[in-house]
């Protein structure tokens, strides 16, 4: 059984990423298809799917992209005992993610920091979202080990960051997050969605512009004829 429904959410809004204003952003549908349908499995069984196409227009740039959102009864979220709700899946063009470059002055980085950061990119342009989860946690844990972070394992060298003023409190809560993206995709090979993946690398630029980018721009700053300054 099969169904095709034609503008069904046309003119609604939705907020999704813009490519062009690298922000969440609302977007109206401009035109949309939904198909819905269910095959027999046998033995009373079925699989019921849907897949929602979308063209919309972005609120703020106007710039036109496309949206399509699927959903099955075999790929299910718990939420409560006895209560499951579809997962949804998302899948933007053009990707979000598509054409990220490193950011300027990563050549300051050291050597095996700047590996992992531009193949993790790589990995994100090429919509690999397990690779890419696997890269942020190996950037983590290169950032702690320049930092002389203590600790028998990741959890406890970003706390150990805390402690030694290298990182506040609020940015270790952020770090403890992409951590355990990162575990997801070693340890359970869970791909978890591109925007995601872009907010972890936009927090990881972040980061790395205040541990290494700024401080390599002060040093040369404030350095005359190869001497620091003096205090005053």
């Amino acid at each position: 059984m099969r169904k095709t429904e034609f503008n069904k959410t046309k003119d609604n809004e939705v907020q999704v990423s813009c490519a062009t204003c690298k922000a969440k952003t609302w977007h109206k549908v401009l035109s949309s298809v939904d198909e819905s349908g269910s095959d027999n499995m046998g033995g009373g069984n079925s699989f019921d799917w849907a897949f929602h196409y979308q063209i919309m227009s972005c609120q703020g740039c106007k710039a036109v992209s496309f949206r399509e959102v699927s959903t099955n009864s075999e790929d299910l979220e718990w939420i409560g005992p006895g209560e499951a709700e579809c997962v949804e899946t998302e899948t933007l063009f053009p990707s979000r993610t598509e054409g990220r470059v490193p950011m300027k002055d990563s050549q300051v980085l050291p050597e095996d920091l700047r590996r992992i950061y531009v193949e993790t990119i790589s990995s994100l342009n090429n919509r690999q979202p397990v690779l890419s989860g696997i890269g942020v946690r190996a950037i983590l844990e290169t950032i702690c080990r320049d930092n002389n972070a203590e600790g028998k394992d990741l959890y406890n060298k970003i706390n150990h960051l805390v402690s030694v003023n290298v990182l506040t409190r609020d940015g270790a809560e952020i770090l403890h997050m992409l951590r355990n993206l990162g575990n997801d995709a070693a340890h359970e090979v869970i791909a978890h969605p591109v925007e995601q993946l872009a907010l972890a690398m936009d927090v990881i630029e972040h980061l790395i512009q205040g541990a290494y980018v700024l401080p390599c721009h002060a040093k040369k700053t404030f350095t005359v004829k190869g001497r620091k300054r003096k205090k005053a």
